[in-house]
């Protein structure tokens, strides 16, 4: 029988999406570290045997359409020596992944002898060694110095764990108890995905693969009819990273976006060259970062799945910064793929305008600062991840205090930065007057302000648009550009956009980030619009004057 059942296709998507929904919160509920169970820095899916993605939760787009070069080198790797209990791990930016930090974790799911899928985690890692804690640092020169590389080997084997792996990794890292905590929260999540696949199995028997490929194909299918819609031709954007902590010329990212019939051309030809700082990304997460804004501008009924990839080609030149040639680092590369997301997001814009938002903050600004405190003295990594505001859309203004869209992640609440950290927060707000002036404003970037109280540690800063400020769409302004801020007990000076320094106690650490650019022209804005913003404290009255001035 060759037809499909509509009631049992909707059933078997519903089953999919619950498993993935329930790895998530899985991981939320059982991770160690803050930077997994509160950042939520962290992604899960599940695959079929042949890798392909079936569903992904609402976790972290960014990690997951990398998900399909990272297998292909696990089922390379592994061809037929993959058994049950088998679980496979990866971290190795040249072999599979994407930077140190995130170890992804991979169980095959057997029906018997047979393979049915793959269960997937990736998570962000509070450290994996290297020379600076955090292992996050942009001013890395060589992937040597960024921590452990894990190539694809067998963490657990036929149940069993691998223990030599095992204590390499406690040997390795500084916050041994966290890093393996976490990884004990990707194996069980792993396993809840590989139980609720094996029941979904025993309710539909065979015939459970037939539907994973018309699902498969129903993505496909509802992604090139979106495409076919869109008019043929081809599509340019530019945008620019501020420099890679080194030079502080402009890193040009050039994107060509080719609509044929039903099918797209992404096209990173024109791009800088790879920079001597850890802002290098692997080609798996250019792809990555391409397909989640692609997605931006599909209906939302087309479900997440490896149908939408095939509809969508991306390429980058070799040894460019998208796609870099080893031991090029990369420790710092999801700055760049914020900044594939939004000159991809311009192009787009130029095919589908109502569905997409001028840019956002630039990707979240990572604060980074560890060292050693207490008696007896132990090692302490925190890494702030500070998500910021989204820009203007075609009918409503841009968010703040938000996710980038980019992302499904959070903000670290102070309350659990002081618990846990020798920090003292001393602002957490919004900044007025960094969203840019538009018919719909831009959202407002966020402030935030550390004292570190502990007698020294190791700042690491990686932020951008300091040069470059993200930018408005169809006569939107841009937003305010970014600024970091340190006070060694002198007052406030300005740091670079990427720095790593030795700081000591009382030194307080500011960051002002950008907002979102605006959508439209500002003298269309509604003026009860304006006076709401005066009156939250959102615009101050001079840049009200300023941008929107000129409206009757």
């Amino acid at each position: 029988m060759n037809a499909f059942d509509p009631i049992t296709f909707a059933v078997i998507k519903s089953g999919l999406d619950t498993i993935v929904d329930d790895m998530a919160y899985a991981v939320m509920r059982t991770a160690r570290s803050p930077i997994v169970r509160d950042v939520l820095d962290y992604s899960v899916t599940i695959c079929d045997a042949e890798g392909r993605i079936l569903s992904q939760a609402k976790t972290v787009a960014l990690h997951l359409g990398a998900v399909p070069d990272a297998i292909e080198v696990v089922r390379s790797r592994f061809a037929g020596d993959l058994f049950p209990g088998d679980v496979i791990v990866l971290n190795d930016p040249y072999d599979g992944g994407m930077h140190l930090p995130d170890i992804f974790m991979f169980k095959p799911i057997f029906a018997g002898e047979r393979l049915l899928g793959f269960s997937v985690v990736i998570a962000h890692h509070c450290d994996v060694g290297g020379r600076v804690p955090g292992s996050n640092a942009s001013d890395s020169t060589e992937i040597f110095q960024e921590g452990l590389r894990i190539a694809p080997m067998k963490l657990y084997e036929r149940g069993q764990p691998n223990r030599t792996l095992l204590t390499i990794i406690e040997k390795n890292v500084r916050l041994p108890e966290l890093v393996l905590g976490d990884l004990d929260a990707q194996y069980a999540t792993c396993n809840i995905g590989e139980r609720e696949m094996l029941r979904l199995f025993a309710r539909h028997g065979d015939e459970l693969t037939r539907y994973f490929d018309r699902l498969i194909d129903y993505g496909e299918e509802l992604t090139r009819k979106a495409i076919a819609s869109w008019p043929d031709g081809d599509y340019r954007f530019t945008d620019y990273i501020d420099g890679d902590g080194f030079s502080p010329a402009p890193i040009p990212i050039v994107c060509c976006i080719t609509v044929k019939g039903d099918h797209l051309w992404v096209d990173f030809t024109g791009s800088s060259p790879q920079v001597k700082g850890a802002i290098n990304a692997t080609l798996s997460f250019v792809k990555s970062s391409t397909y989640l804004t692609i997605r931006c501008a599909l209906d939302h009924d087309v479900p997440n799945n490896a149908g939408v990839y095939r509809c969508i080609t991306v390429t980058a030149p070799e040894g460019s910064i998208l796609n870099p040639h080893m031991p090029a680092p990369v420790a710092a590369r999801a700055l760049t793929g914020y900044r594939v997301v939004d000159t991809v997001m311009g192009a787009l814009a130029q095919i589908a305008p109502k569905k997409l938002m001028a840019a956002g903050e630039g990707g979240n600004t990572v604060v980074a600062i560890g060292g050693y405190h207490g008696e007896p003295q132990k090692p302490f990594v925190f890494v702030d991840m500070i998500n910021g505001a989204w820009g203007g859309r075609a009918d409503k203004d841009g968010v703040e205090g938000i996710t980038n869209p980019s992302q499904n992640m959070s903000n670290l609440p102070i309350e659990t930065i002081e618990a846990r950290y020798p920090l003292l927060m001393e602002e957490y707000a919004l900044r007025p007057d960094s969203g840019g002036a538009g018919e719909f404003r831009g959202g407002l970037g966020l402030v935030r302000q550390y004292r570190l109280l502990a007698q020294s540690a190791v700042l690491q800063l990686r932020a951008d648009r300091h040069e470059h400020p993200p930018y408005g769409l169809f006569g939107g302004g841009p937003a305010a550009s970014s600024r970091n801020l340190i006070d060694r007990g002198a007052g406030f000076e300005v740091l670079p956009a990427k720095v790593t320094l030795e700081i000591g106690k009382d030194t307080v650490i500011r960051h002002e980030q950008a907002g979102g650019g605006g959508w439209g022209d500002p003298q269309r804005r509604d003026r009860a619009a304006i006076e709401a913003d005066i009156a939250n404290g959102k615009v101050t009255p001079e840049a009200a004057a300023k941008d929107y001035g000129g409206k009757r």
